[in-house]
């Protein structure tokens, strides 16, 4: 009996040790196909609250809820499908990493605004993967509220009507990055003319990052991003592609996970994560 015991015992810490080696990497399935994504072990919280849903089956049957092409596509809302809301208690604490950047395929936490949760936490299901674009560097280093408040102060004088007209214009016809395009080739007349001055100070890595990836710069230290897709880029594409009305699907468009076991020198190996050391 002893011996049975101690064999079971080595078989048992052998399985554990092997478990240690391999990780989880998240199956997404699709209408349009599947993603896979692997979670970073720099946020703990997020990652162990998403693998147990996913194991829960609590993300099955949902719906991709929110969606806005060259940003990004928003779902897991579990509470929808039993038509209750989140509990806020169940909200989970900002694992917010230096270096975790909205890139394309990003995936991360969706979240209340800073003025009811200004501790950025992280809603205990909701996440939503970046679509994104490419920015400009004039983009990444203006400030652009600020430039969009001095020229909206301008426009309020008459001698600048024209110019009123063709933000106007482009307002009707929904042409926002066209408006945003206007205001930057104003910027600099802006700034003479108002003696202000538009710039911001920009990490030169960010604008590395942004003119050649497509994302999502500003929510960049807002948001917990807590892994990414590293298979089906494209389904992120056939996503935010939905047709939509208030940034909702017309078409409810729905998901389906489950979990993979992979040992984790494979997902280095293929997907250039790396784990960090175990203290």
């Amino acid at each position: 009996m002893k011996k049975i015991f101690i064999v079971a015992l080595i078989f048992t810490v052998f399985l554990t040790a092997c478990d240690k080696n391999k990780d989880y990497l998240v199956v997404i399935h699709t209408e349009f196909g599947d993603m896979k994504a692997i979670l970073y072990d720099e946020t703990p919280l997020h990652k162990k609250n998403f693998i147990n849903l996913v194991k829960e089956g609590k993300y099955d049957s949902t719906q991709w809820h929110r969606v806005i092409k060259d940003f990004m596509i928003q779902g897991g809302d579990i509470y929808a499908k039993d038509d209750t809301r989140e509990p806020e208690a169940a909200r989970i604490p900002a694992e917010i990493v230096d270096g975790f950047q909205h890139t394309k395929g990003a995936l991360a936490a969706a979240r209340q605004g800073d003025q009811v949760n200004p501790q950025k936490m992280s809603s205990s299901s909701q996440f939503y993967i970046v679509d994104g674009r490419t920015f400009s560097e004039a983009e990444l280093t203006t400030d652009q509220m600020k430039l969009n408040q001095s020229i909206s102060s301008m426009l309020q004088n008459p001698e600048y009507d024209s110019l009123k007209q063709l933000f106007m214009d482009l307002q009707q016809k929904g042409d926002y990055q066209a408006m945003n395009d206007l205001a930057l080739d104003c910027k600099d007349y802006v700034e003479s003319s108002l003696g202000v001055n538009l710039d911001k100070e920009v990490d030169p890595r960010l604008v590395e990052t942004y003119t050649k990836i497509a994302g999502a710069p500003h929510l960049d230290g807002e948001y917990t991003v807590f892994g990414r897709v590293v298979e089906g880029m494209d389904i992120i594409d056939k996503i935010a592609d939905l047709k939509t009305n208030r940034e909702r699907p017309v078409e409810p468009s729905y998901m389906t996970m489950e979990l993979e076991m992979v040992p984790k020198k494979e997902i280095t190996k293929k997907y250039g994560y790396e784990y960090p050391e175990s203290e």
